[in-house]
């Protein structure tokens, strides 16, 4: 299939006919932040062969791609964003890039657009890398600036699942390694340091040269290079649009005060407190040199709604130091701070990572403006007209005034938004019902939606930041489904192949779309894992997480493209792929199978518009009426085409025949 290019236009992606296309995708996949076939979290590991993995069969093997983009394409998603990680490329060493894993995700772009799906590439990171509880860069990197990656885990620097899980027990288990633990990472000091120095080393650590460069220019040179590598193998596919700059990149301590602990809203920091360890960044350092410490724990209390502090926790009695023997952290080595002999530390600049001379830094402004220069350059002298799908954090992403002024033409507002209480909680409890909703559920559904729609609208203002006005495309939203217990495997299990056990997904996905709908912003959810499995241990293999739509474990027939699907009534939904001309509303009714768009029609562009109808919500068809245009449904393709010969306002409703 030949997609034509798409290019941007204000806030629309735009085809080569002038139709503003609305991208509704999906990230693929969960699992290809791990090695293949053995490397997931529910292995144990202490990441000796990290030099020899291999990252092929990540997302599937190319024998299962049929299989995989026709489900895709079955349950309407024009838009693939596509994972991979720096750690892929080149963990061998570095330059030394894994050219055999680099044809096979060209052959997987390549055959994406083969099945109508537009990519672009995700170089992915949690938490800095697997050795650190999470993924994304190679291991050899920690060797580069003198951390003994064996040490990161045992000392308490990082949350490793690997470390701390009871793999002979398996499933859940919140006394030795809690639910979503892994997220407060980026306070321990391993991400501090990595982070840190990948963004300013130039600026806090000046004496750090790695092969005589700063580490900086290091790191990022070794970043872009993997990418580079990519970028030449698919520059000529005219389905992949662009890079996504980082997944979720985080400052490490830039801006914080040394000492500084945030326990809650303060002068310092006015933003709430997050659960988990309230790392000051001389706790951090203190315990990356072997020093035990007592850090406060903070907790949500439901009496006060709030997270407040209710214990300390001893973070590294063993007095294990991550620095290599003959090495030191170059934050001390720049003056920030002493270790003293005698194990006692004097704190020599306080502000030491808010001030660079005169200049008080942004870490936006400052480190993240010329990052999205530096990748969209990259990506530009391979591809001119490439997008540049770019990511702040995910708390300035959320909070954050917008993007920084500099951000290079030709971008795209990324950032990622989630329901923040379902993802970190595991649970969604509305009480509605599959059928007609009334009263109080009605309200509650509203009341939800309604915040949905306040929070992702805050996204879709942000992008009026990014040179005068772009496309807001959400890089990430989604459903953990071992919601409530991981009630609905169970029933699953028992036999129920009913959607009753899936309704808080359903809905939970359905007032998620709705808000989507309403806002006409774009999206691709998290995420489809074609390894998944119904196991609490395993999930989609990365750190117990969850949120694939599809799981081979509920695949009870293979000749069904749906078997395996996950919640399907609340993603697989009517939406305007192609609109020969401006979308104005649209709205869709999960319960009636309302689908109502209205759209203004442009004559003078050389397409027609088309709508997704997909025979899931329409099992025994449809009827569609036009005010202002002709229709022309294709259901064996789960089509409608609306054609128009004049100007104006087009309205298109469907519904479900009796």
């Amino acid at each position: 299939m030949n997609l034509p290019r798409l290019h941007i236009e204000g806030r629309w992606f735009v085809d080569e006919h002038g139709r503003r296309i609305i991208l509704r995708g999906v990230n693929l996949g969960g699992d290809c932040k791990v090695p293949y076939p053995d490397g997931g979290t529910n292995f144990p590991s202490d990441f000796s062969n990290h030099r020899e993995v291999s990252f092929i069969g990540r997302p599937f093997p190319i024998a299962e791609a049929d299989e995989h983009f026709s489900r895709l394409r079955a349950w309407g998603f024009n838009c693939i964003r596509l994972l991979t990680t720096w750690e892929a490329v080149e963990h061998r060493g570095p330059k030394d890039y894994d050219t055999e894993y680099l044809d096979y995700f060209a052959e997987l772009c390549r055959l994406a657009g083969e099945y109508g799906f537009y990519v672009f590439v995700d170089f992915h990171q949690d938490v800095w890398s697997r050795m650190s509880g999470g993924d994304g860069a190679p291991c050899w990197l920690f060797e580069k600036i003198g951390i003994d990656y064996r040490r990161i885990a045992e000392s308490g620097s990082a949350h490793v699942m690997q470390h701390l899980y009871d793999y002979s027990r398996g499933g859940r288990q919140e006394d030795r390694y809690p639910t979503m633990s892994w997220s407060a990472n980026s306070r321990r000091p391993a991400n501090g340091v990595m982070w840190t120095l990948f963004f300013a080393g130039r600026d806090f650590a000046p004496g750090l040269t790695i092969d005589g460069e700063n580490a900086q220019d290091y790191m990022l040179e070794h970043y872009l290079g993997s990418m580079r590598e990519i970028a030449r193998r698919i520059r000529d596919l005219p389905n992949v649009m662009g890079f996504d700059s980082l997944n979720e990149p985080t400052p490490g301590w830039i801006g914080q005060s040394l000492t500084y602990r945030h326990l809650g809203p303060s002068e310092t920091n006015p933003n709430r407190a997050m659960p988990g360890l309230a790392w000051s960044p001389i706790d951090g350092l203190l315990v990356s040199h072997g020093v035990t410490r007592s850090v406060p724990v903070l907790s949500f209390d439901p009496e006060t709604k709030a997270v407040v502090h209710k214990r300390d926790r001893t973070i590294n009695p063993d007095r294990t130091s991550i620095w290599l023997d003959d090495r030191s952290d170059p934050f001390e080595q720049a003056g920030a701070w002493k270790l003293n002999k005698d194990g006692t530390f004097d704190v020599l600049r306080d502000d030491f990572f808010q001030r660079v001379g005169d200049r008080k830094v942004n870490f936006i402004e400052d480190y993240m403006g010329p990052f999205f220069a530096s990748v969209g350059e990259c990506m530009r002298e391979i591809n001119p007209d490439w997008i540049l799908f770019a990511e702040l954090d995910p708390l300035s992403g959320f909070l954050g005034p917008g993007f920084p002024a500099d951000t290079p033409p030709n971008t795209v507002n990324a950032n990622h938004w989630y329901d923040v209480r379902t993802l970190a909680t595991k649970t969604f409890n509305p009480n509605f019902s599959l059928g007609a909703m009334t009263g109080e559920i009605a309200e509650a559904a509203d009341e939800l939606q309604s915040r949905y729609e306040r929070q992702l609208g805050k996204y879709a203002k942000m992008s009026e930041t990014v040179n005068g006005g772009a496309p807001t495309l959400i890089g990430e939203c989604g459903i953990p489904f071992d919601l409530n217990g991981a009630e609905a495997y169970r029933a699953f299990k028992a036999g129920d192949r009913s959607d009753t056990p899936w309704t808080p997904h359903i809905v939970a996905l359905d007032l998620m779309y709705n808000a989507l709908d309403t806002l006409l912003i774009n999206s691709t959810q998290w995420n489809y894992t074609a390894s998944n499995r119904n196991d609490l241990a395993i999930g989609d293999g990365w750190n117990q997480e969850d949120l694939s739509i599809f799981s081979r474990d509920q695949q009870t027939n293979p000749a069904d493209i749906n078997s395996g699907g996950r919640a399907l009534a609340g993603f697989v939904r009517p939406y305007a792929m192609a609109t020969d001309g401006t979308p104005r509303k649209m709205k869709f009714d999960r319960v009636t199978g309302l689908f109502d768009y209205t759209f203004e029609a442009d004559s003078a562009a050389a397409g027609a518009t088309e709508i997704f109808v997909p025979r899931l919500q329409y099992p025994r068809g449809c009827e569609i009426e036009v005010i202002g245009g002709v229709a022309e449904l294709d259901l064996d393709n789960q089509r409608a085409v609306i054609k128009v010969e004049q100007s104006g306002e087009v309205r298109v409703v469907l519904c479900r025949k009796p």
